[in-house]
């Protein structure tokens, strides 16, 4: 992916005026659904979608469990 479409698909979170767990919880929506877009662009349909993404969240949750384990 070429700087132009990084721009098209990746959304920055305003800092200003949130406070950091405000602001981590903003960078999370926003990288998923900057996800959810480019992969509907590249015709992905969005049961497929759900499933990847709640997978992958799950898995990140797995592993910072097992860690604190």
């Amino acid at each position: 992916m070429d700087k132009d479409e990084s721009e098209i698909f990746i959304t920055e979170f305003p800092k200003e005026g949130f406070g950091v767990i405000d602001q981590l919880q903003g960078r999370v929506q926003f990288a998923i659904l900057d996800q959810m877009k480019l992969m509907k662009t590249s015709g992905m349909e969005y049961k497929e979608i759900s499933e990847i993404i709640l997978a992958n969240v799950q898995k990140i949750i797995e592993n910072y469990q097992s860690k604190e384990d």
